[in-house]
């Protein structure tokens, strides 16, 4: 019964979706001018996705070969392995596949509804405030609802496809032949995130510097060569990339938490099964609870509404406190249903959850937002040049870690203990799971306030561009505001989910191994030489691949720089209005740089991995190995490099994500009027603040999620090939 619920309720969300795209679809599309430029951003968006997207399959089928040789043909069987050689192999590398394969469709589907929610939400605004602020919320809340729908039908149909297979005759090892569905979405998420990433931030780049600082014209103003390549990347970058980043989330932590909630039911079978309750029960316990957040944000997205007065923020965080309360109840419905009278302690973990994605999102508002200090600290310092301003954000990008570490400690501590204390064995790390579970049952409704964003700055973009009345501008600049509110909130929100949930597939690792090796003690131990080298590594890695993808920005950014200035020097007709530019020229640049730079940095993160544990397998036993008590396996030193990495990511996203979003705020603060407003010296400062901040916030702060859950579900995958 529990599995064919989250199958209906999987299946009543991608309808949800359908309806939405259905809702938008049927919205006006505004004068011909307005669809003109439209369709120029709906072209670029999907050519650059068609030709990202070959990128990546090839890579793909690549790794899916690599993993089916290793399990088939280079490792050496273990006698604990949850099925043969070849069928491990077979379910490793299908469900790599299938994860692949549902990311990229998740990411594609969101990015194809947004692209047309962007015009009817510029049409809608002519009318009146709430009718364009429910087309971009209904249109960004498609990518949410593919990407938690898919996420789910996913691995609770591979678990049914597996189980009725005959695989295995146990369904607790059935998650460790499926836990390649969460790497494949990991790997895609990676270079959707990383290309899109790259693009839309040379493009941004390229666009302030030139337009801005050195024409003196303003943001989205139709004589920019680079305004189009900037629209476009908004859907490239905010959409695709974010709703492949979140759709490996979900999958990763789905597997995760039934990895773990296998080893509980295996240290409770006894005081399960006197109340009636079945492994199945227990694993998919993760499912139900992530189902019930489906109909809690199909609710939340509905009844969102606003007038021409109210600020549009208060109506979307309605909508979010109405998603958060049903969710909870949602958790409540499922820890009473499926844990027994153990339920108390795993509902309150989910609240937990619940709690902490709100935490998440003010201690992000209050960084990011202009109304707060920390914005406009770095405006006022902008009084004093460029150097004054890229000082004050940098530290309020670093004094941005402390509250969310605290909050993050809290909750991983609050959670364990309430594991620890509900009647079960082992418990601990399984309550942390549930919290996971519960900070992502809002997950459809996060997402949708996401790509609420770039839909809104496109909106914007075509009525500039289109020459719309000063009041429709006004009234797409309120939504735009909210919309840069809105991303950064959902990168707090990315960042705090993959926390807790590296803390679990952390936990999920160590039972895996165990699994193979059940004498291994769970215990990382950094005295030793190779850990404390493995774990250096780990963080290293953070730093060099953050190097490669901001550094990436800035060659792309350069050419898009030298072709505006081209453009404006050869033809003088662009700036007085009487010739148009050629915008493909900085699409396709733009295009090229992200394809040719995102391969890099990816295949660093996996390749890297592979070598650390091979290399100190190797070395463990040519020291030894089981005979040496003091030496260090693979799986152990991968342990210490996994647990580091993860650390300092989290931190130095936190950083990128808060630091980049204040520089952008503190810009937009001085916007306003303040310091003497637009084309003064705070506004140049600002500028140059805000573009440093580009690929902080969109390109490296954003990666480093995903890295983060790559290397847990990469390390998961290739478990056995390090013991």
């Amino acid at each position: 019964m529990e599995a064919n619920l989250i199958l209906a309720i999987s299946i009543l969300g991608l309808l949800f979706a359908a309806f939405l795209t259905r809702y938008v679809l049927k919205q006006d599309t505004g004068t011909a001018r307005m669809q003109e430029i439209s369709n120029a951003i709906k072209v670029g968006a999907e050519a650059f996705l068609r030709r990202q997207n070959r990128t990546i399959i090839y890579l793909a089928i690549a790794l899916a070969a690599f993993i089916y040789i290793i399990y088939a043909f280079i490792r050496t069987p273990n006698p604990h392995d949850p099925a043969s050689p070849s069928q491990l192999a077979l379910w490793t590398t299908i469900s790599f596949v299938l994860g692949a394969a549902c990311s990229v469709a998740a990411g594609y589907m969101g990015m194809w509804v947004a692209i047309r929610s962007n015009i009817r939400t510029a049409a809608a605004a002519i009318k009146g405030m709430n009718g364009a602020l429910q087309i971009a919320l209904r249109g960004g809340a498609v990518s949410g609802f593919f990407v938690v729908a898919m996420s789910l039908l996913g691995v609770a149909g591979l678990f049914l496809i597996v189980s009725s297979a005959g695989v295995t005759d146990d369904p607790a090892k059935i998650p460790l032949l499926i836990v390649g569905y969460g790497f494949g979405a990991s790997f895609v998420a990676l270079f959707a995130q990383l290309g899109g990433g790259i693009y839309t931030k040379a493009a941004d780049v390229g666009a302030d510097l030139v337009g801005k600082v050195e024409a003196g014209i303003p943001e989205d103003d139709p004589r920019n060569p680079a305004v189009v390549a900037d629209l476009v990347g908004d859907n490239v970058g905010d959409c695709a990339g974010r709703g492949a980043d979140l759709f490996e989330s979900t999958a990763a932590e789905n597997i995760g938490a039934m990895i773990l909630a296998a080893g509980l039911y295996r240290s409770n079978a006894a005081a399960f099964e006197a109340q009636g309750l079945t492994l199945l029960s227990v694993l998919l316990f993760p499912l139900v609870a992530r189902a019930f957040g489906i109909i809690a944000s199909s609710i939340g997205i509905l009844v969102v509404k606003t007038n021409e007065e109210e600020d549009p923020m208060k109506a979307l965080n309605r909508g979010f406190y109405v998603t958060a309360g049903i969710a909870m109840a949602g958790f409540f419905i499922a820890s009473r249903w499926l844990l027994g009278s153990y339920y108390l302690n795993f509902f309150l973990c989910g609240a937990i959850g619940v709690l902490i994605s709100l935490a998440f999102v003010y201690l992000t508002q209050y960084y990011t937002e202009y109304r707060y200090r920390p914005v406009k600290y770095i405006a006022e310092a902008s009084q004093t040049g460029s150097a004054t301003n890229i000082i004050a954000g940098l530290a309020v990008g670093m004094e941005s870690t402390g509250f969310p570490v605290l909050i993050i400690g809290a909750g991983i501590v609050s959670t364990y203990f309430l594991g620890q204390t509900s009647g079960l064995k082992n418990a601990g790390l399984f309550g942390t799971a549930v919290a996971t579970m519960g900070m992502l049952g809002t997950a459809a409704y996060i997402l949708a306030m996401d790509t609420f964003g770039p839909i809104t700055d496109n909106a914007g973009g075509i009525v500039e561009m289109s020459q719309q009345e000063e009041s429709i501008r006004r009234k797409t600049d309120r939504l735009d505001s909210v919309g840069n509110t809105t991303k950064a909130l959902t990168k707090g929100y990315a960042v705090g989910s993959a926390a807790l949930a590296a803390f679990l597939l952390f936990g999920a690792y160590i039972d895996e191994v165990r699994n193979y090796v059940p004498n291994f003690q769970p215990v990382i131990n950094l005295n030793k030489p190779e850990v404390f080298v493995g774990a250096i590594l780990g963080a290293m890695l953070v730093y060099i691949f953050s190097s490669l993808a901001i550094k990436a920005v800035g060659k792309a950014a350069y050419s898009i720089i030298r072709n505006v200035r081209d453009q404006f020097k050869s033809n003088p007709g662009i700036m007085l209005g009487t010739s148009k530019p050629d915008y493909g020229q900085c699409v396709d640049i733009a295009t090229k740089a992200a394809l040719q730079k995102m391969v890099v940095p990816g295949l660093l993160v996996v390749g890297m991995t592979v070598g650390v544990g091979l290399v100190f397998k190797y070395i463990y036993y040519l020291g030894g190995g089981p005979e040496n008590p003091s030496g260090a396996s693979g799986a152990e030193v991968i342990g210490g490099y996994l647990m580091v990495a993860t650390i300092t990511g989290i931190l130095f996203a936190l950083f990128l994500n808060n630091g980049g979003g204040a520089w952008d705020n503190a810009k937009k603060y001085i916007e306003t009027g303040a310091y003497g407003g637009r084309h003064t010296e705070p506004h140049k400062a600002s500028v140059v603040g805000d573009t440093v901040g580009d690929p902080f916030k969109d390109t490296a702060g954003p990666s480093l999620h995903v890295l983060i859950k790559l290397l847990s579900t990469l390390t998961l995958v290739l478990a056995p090939l390090f013991i």
